[in-house]
């Protein structure tokens, strides 16, 4: 009989050696630790946390007077959500523009004398979300605190640089060829910006590069200050915990909500 026949009849005959595979071929095979095919797990390693952000950064203003009422609530840390009337159509286009590039959630209601032109209902508005700005910012904890960006639109290119340094100043340096754009009085451009620089406290440069057509620049100016905005108020992860600036505090939302409340035309 062959080894492997006395192998096989043993091992298939013999009951014992069913209740000890081991001793197959009558040799002792010792027992082994099973061997694991799977990679070995690495050793436990705790990341780093990740920077704990504050919470979304709203705000909510109601300004009313003999001219104009408006209610507008503003998130700067949205998706660009916007539902905004104003009634004055070209306005409404721009603010669009403001959510999409720098990402806020804008509702806004505004009632205005439109019956006689478009002047107090835009510079309030301006005025209304430059104190939403300041109000959401609260003390500017943690931001970059300086934006800017260079944006085109076809033929027009338009800078835009700003510093959330609590000093009011505009510079507004876009040459608009025409008086109108549909039924919006290009001058007003010029106002809101300016309304809306010194409510947020703002340091606030617009500066035109090239530009023939009257929507494109002020559009192109648009985008460039939605994208200015959010780069300013974006959280810089090194510096979280303290103010940008090296005295340490930037005029915060306090002052502005008293006032406000004192003198609801400023």
């Amino acid at each position: 009989m062959s080894i492997f026949a006395f192998c096989t009849s043993s091992f298939l005959h013999t009951p014992s050696r069913l209740a000890h595979p081991t001793h197959i071929c009558n040799r002792h095979v010792p027992h082994t630790a099973p061997i694991s095919l799977s990679s070995p797990s690495p050793p436990h390693v705790t990341p780093p946390s990740p920077p704990t952000f504050p919470p979304s950064r709203t705000a909510t203003i109601t300004r009313t007077t003999n001219e104009t009422a408006i209610t507008l609530t503003l998130n700067l840390d949205g998706t660009g959500i916007c539902d905004v009337h104003t009634g004055i159509p070209f306005l409404d286009h721009m603010l669009a523009q403001l959510c999409s590039h720098g990402l806020f959630d804008l509702y806004l209601r505004a009632k205005g004398d439109l019956w006689i032109d478009d002047h107090h209902t835009n510079e309030d508005i301006g005025i209304t979300l430059g104190m939403a700005i300041a109000k959401a910012l609260s003390n500017k904890k943690g931001i970059r605190r300086f934006g800017h960006f260079v944006a085109p639109l076809d033929e027009s290119l338009v800078e835009v640089v700003l510093d959330f340094s609590g000093r009011a100043h505009c510079e507004y340096a876009l040459q608009i060829p025409t008086q109108r754009v549909g039924t919006y009085d290009t001058q007003l451009v010029r106002e809101f910006y300016h309304a809306l620089a010194g409510n947020a406290q703002m340091t606030l440069h617009v500066v035109q590069r090239a530009g023939l057509n009257s929507h494109h620049i002020i559009e192109a100016s648009f985008k460039a200050f939605a994208r200015a905005i959010r780069m300013a108020v974006e959280f810089d992860p090194r510096r979280l915990d303290t103010i940008p600036s090296s005295k340490g505090v930037l005029t915060d939302a306090a002052a502005l909500d008293s006032k406000s409340k004192s003198n609801p035309t400023a």
